[in-house]
């Protein structure tokens, strides 16, 4: 069955727990640790974990590493087991009536598909609900199940091959009730190879992409979980280089996020109030040096003879010998 969820999907996600199959030889990538791979910067692994981030539980099945958020880890038995013995070992770890299941290697996977599999799972009453790839293929680890129907055909299929390793997912997929979602080509291509490496970070720096790209990365690299008005605080960093000196702009950006963060729990509303009062006195600053007032002072500046330019030059000697006798009365 193929479902296709309009767009906005439900507000409120279901209580979820995530598990991240992590392990695997990688053999076509000359047996690299390919969860540790960078794409953007970033790790798969964490790229997968950014997408996840509201799971109530995130185990990730494979050998430890730097994360960038905590996780619980395990591993399947015996290691190397393949996918199914992995899947299993990490459902063990969980305790959610829902198990969102993917793996380590989906770079463009987002939080956005992330909720279209889990309002699926909610709309239509299934079993589970996978992505399929433009082939048309299913995708069992870009997936959400419910975990009493995936415990019970995980726990057949070992009854009756007395083991689950070496076993294909298909085997778990062919008896569960599932529902199909055409997914975006982006969100699942996964990096098997050193090819799909390169393409994946060459897709990175395209220009429709590379900027989100990027606040994505530092917002991971930083711990922030904040959502912001990327067009605001770009078009304040333009006032500010325009209208003030070009290195005004990433000196008031950050003083903006420094004001937000001194503001407490305010979190986007200060950092929009913060840009907010910034921009006005970008605005108020650019007029100064716009109007007849500011050309006469960029005249006195200047060294002209003229009366507005000498006063000016007159005016700033003397309120510079003012600061110095109140320097020296200190």
């Amino acid at each position: 069955m193929s479902v296709s969820i309009p767009h906005p999907v439900s507000p409120v996600l279901p209580a979820y727990d995530a598990v991240v199959l992590a392990g695997g030889a990688a053999r076509r990538l000359g047996g690299a640790d390919k969860p540790a791979v960078s794409v953007g910067g970033r790790a798969l692994l964490d790229r997968v974990l950014a997408a996840c981030r509201g799971a109530g539980r995130t185990v990730v099945v494979g050998g430890r590493r730097a994360t960038a958020r905590p996780v619980l880890w395990t591993r399947e038995e015996p290691p190397g087991g393949g996918p199914l013995a992995a899947l299993d070992a990490g459902v063990r770890q969980t305790d959610a009536a829902t198990v969102l299941v993917l793996s380590a290697d989906l770079p463009f996977l987002g939080a956005e598909t992330v909720r279209r599999l889990l309002d699926a799972l909610e709309s239509t009453g299934r079993e589970g609900a996978l992505l399929t790839d433009p082939a048309g293929r299913d995708q069992p680890l870009a997936a959400v199940y419910r975990a009493e129907p995936l415990r019970r055909e995980i726990a057949l299929l070992a009854a009756e091959h007395g083991h689950l390793a070496g076993l294909p997912l298909r085997l778990l997929t062919q008896e569960l009730q599932l529902a199909r979602i055409d997914a975006e080509p982006s969100a699942s291509f996964d990096c098997d190879t050193w090819e799909d490496i390169a393409a994946a970070r060459a897709r990175i720096r395209e220009h429709g992409s590379v900027l989100d790209e990027w606040i994505t990365a530092v917002k991971d690299e930083l711990g922030v979980e904040l959502d912001v008005d990327v067009k605001a605080l770009l078009d304040l960093a333009r006032d500010a280089a325009h209208g003030v000196a070009r290195p005004a702009a990433p000196l008031t950006t950050f003083l903006v996020g420094y004001a937000a963060a001194q503001a407490g729990e305010g979190g986007a509303e200060a950092v929009a109030e913060a840009a907010r009062k910034a921009a006005a006195l970008a605005a108020r600053w650019a007029a100064e040096t716009d109007g007849p007032a500011g050309a006469a002072g960029s005249a006195g500046s200047a060294g002209s003879a003229g009366t507005a330019g000498t006063a000016g030059t007159a005016g700033t000697a003397e309120g510079a010998a003012g600061d110095e006798s109140g320097a020296d009365a200190g």
